[in-house]
């Protein structure tokens, strides 16, 4: 954390531990004294809070384990791949998990899981540069022309590597959605109206394509992303920040700090 310049941190677990392929089992990321909290001037000294996962593979063990670790540990956010299993998460039988999530107003970190279909993709890494970015838009996409977001006004949810393609295909799911009856035979929410719903890092390793994510969501619905410790984690995230055209006071504290602690429950200082 020092090394990133990070003050505070929300850990989430790797993809290969979302283990939906598996007998549910008590799935709480973190024991009593994982929230660890300080003092450190304005801010706690090196806090790391963990996210939970649940066993979505099993609906109701998951509701049963998310009251568990928000009412005994305080959990404030879960994470879960972008699809489960074989299953999309805009499918009937997960409405139950994600309506408890709104009330219980826990955030929803949704985290590539799948890789892409192999195939085309199978060779120059292209499962993660495109398979990871890929995932999270088809997710957006089925959870928005399903309906599931009419019912979840309310969810937060926050994704990974900058959105994936939505902040820049946004405009083809609008159009979309006004010309063709297929994708607004379900809902007739407007892309752009459910695309409030979502929160964003700012994990995009491009200055410029940071500053097109915050032109279009703005710097409330953003926040700094890690992807440590793997190999496409940004070593430097404050620092890309910084590179950003134009950046303005408040975006940096907003991304930096802001939007974070407010979507995360925090108390935010001045």
């Amino acid at each position: 954390m020092d090394r990133k310049g990070i003050d505070i941190a929300y850990i989430s677990r790797g993809r290969r531990r979302f283990s939906t392929g598996s007998a549910p089992t008590s799935a709480a990321d973190g024991a009593p004294g994982e929230r660890r909290r300080g003092e450190n001037g304005r801010r706690p000294a090196r806090p790391a809070a963990r996210m939970a996962t649940l066993p979505m593979q099993d609906p109701d063990a998951a509701i049963t384990e998310l009251e568990r670790v928000v009412g005994e540990y305080e959990f404030k956010a879960v994470e879960m791949g972008t699809a489960i299993g074989e299953e999309e998460l805009a499918e009937p039988r997960f409405r139950p998990v994600l309506r408890r999530l709104q009330e219980l107003k826990v955030v929803v970190f949704a985290h590539p899981n799948t890789q892409g279909s192999g195939g085309r993709l199978d060779c120059y890494y292209l499962t993660n540069l495109i398979g990871n970015p890929l995932d999270t838009t088809i997710m957006v996409g089925k959870l928005m022309f399903s309906g599931a977001l009419d019912e979840l006004r309310d969810l937060r949810i926050l994704l990974a590597h900058g959105g994936g393609f939505l902040p820049y295909q946004i405009g083809r799911f609008e159009h979309g959605h006004a010309v063709r009856p297929d994708t607004s035979a379900v809902t007739r929410s407007k892309p752009l109206d459910m695309f409030r719903n979502f929160y964003f890092d700012a994990l995009t390793h491009s200055p410029q394509a940071t500053r097109h994510l915050l032109a279009m969501v703005g710097s409330e619905r953003v926040v700094i992303g890690t992807d440590s410790p793997f190999d496409m984690g940004e070593e430097q995230p404050v620092q890309h920040l910084d590179a950003v055209p134009g950046l303005s006071a408040k975006e940096r504290e907003d991304v930096s700090y802001r939007t974070a602690a407010t979507l995360f429950g925090e108390v935010v200082t001045d």
